[in-house]
């Protein structure tokens, strides 16, 4: 069953924030994951507002935690890391 990889992200240093964005493409795809929405046009209709939001469908639940745990996922996560402040979440889709 696919799962998707849902981001909700405020930017604190673009620069920074940039690298990770750089390394991470790459890992997420060697995973199998697939951008579905990346800092388009959104309505917030509940809860904290975050100005960048990312879903990615991957090929299961299980893909997108190993992507997340990778070796290569890490190394871009540390330009993430005091350059933003991120909520994640992988759910299951529905069949």
């Amino acid at each position: 069953m696919s799962a998707l990889w849902i981001a909700h992200i405020d930017v604190t240093d673009p620069d920074s924030y940039a690298l990770y964005a750089q390394a991470a493409g790459p890992a997420i795809a060697a995973h199998g994951g697939v951008f579905l929405h990346r800092s388009g046009t959104y309505v917030q209709l509940e809860g904290n507002e975050r100005k960048r939001n990312v879903v990615i469908r991957f090929p299961s639940l299980e893909a997108a935690v190993t992507c997340y745990e990778s070796e290569a996922y890490q190394a871009a996560l540390t330009h993430a890391r005091g350059a933003s402040v991120r909520d994640l979440v992988v759910v299951e889709e529905i069949a």
